[in-house]
């Protein structure tokens, strides 16, 4: 799989320096840009809505990582589609009829991600994991930065990894929460090819550096 891949997320970025603060990720050892889409139905917090992503495109030079944390997903693939997204991940509970939903995302031309809800178990994927892109396991509640990584991550981790063999899927994992210097190897060595760290990334003094670390760590 190569070596791991950081994706800031701009959730915890200096909303007043935006450009500022996607400049330093373009600038960095980063790989994409994780951009978190809140409508504060799906999750209890609202965050970036269109005109912000298409300020953050504008801007960036590394792919956009977009994790759509509302309902019914479906009817805005098109708009960020057009917005310049990468990835599209939509999340396993929000999506009725996933299969379409993932199959409706790569004809829009980007890869489909899923991610999944502390709570919600990988084995759910098992019919579908061929179909997907990306799986994102939140190792956090959805909704708000800045929160503690929750334990169990790395079962699911191993578990989804063992999954992904087994039906010899090429599916990304990708950890969302809590990711630290202190943690990183341990999810690389689990098995994840994506870390999201916001926090940690953007409060800390030299971002550049810190995703630089992270990268290193995990190898």
């Amino acid at each position: 799989m190569g070596n791991i891949k950081i994706a800031p997320s701009l959730l915890a970025a200096d909303f007043g320096n935006l450009q500022r603060d996607v400049e330093m990720v373009n600038k960095s050892d980063a790989t994409w840009h994780h951009v978190d889409v809140m409508d504060g139905v799906f999750v209890p917090n609202i965050s970036f809505g269109m005109p912000v992503v298409k300020a953050i495109a504008k801007h960036a030079t590394k792919p956009l990582d977009i994790h759509l944390m509302i309902v019914n997903p479906d009817q805005y693939i098109q708009t960020f589609a057009d917005l310049g997204a990468t990835n599209l991940t939509v999340h396993y509970e929000a999506c009725t009829h996933l299969h379409r939903t993932l199959q409706a995302i790569k004809v829009a031309g980007m890869k489909a991600g899923v991610a999944l809800n502390p709570h919600t178990n990988i084995n759910l994927l098992e019919d579908i994991i061929t179909d997907i892109d990306l799986v994102c396991i939140m190792s956090v509640n959805p909704g708000f930065g800045g929160q503690s990584f929750i334990a169990n991550t790395y079962d699911k981790i191993k578990a989804l990894k063992a999954l992904i063999t087994k039906k010899k899927a090429s599916t990304l994992i990708e950890i969302d929460g809590g990711v630290t210097s202190k943690n990183a190897k341990a999810l690389k060595d689990a098995g994840a090819d994506v870390l999201v760290a916001g926090s940690f990334v953007f409060k800390s003094d030299n971002p550049t550096a810190t995703i630089k670390e992270l990268k290193e760590i995990a190898g």
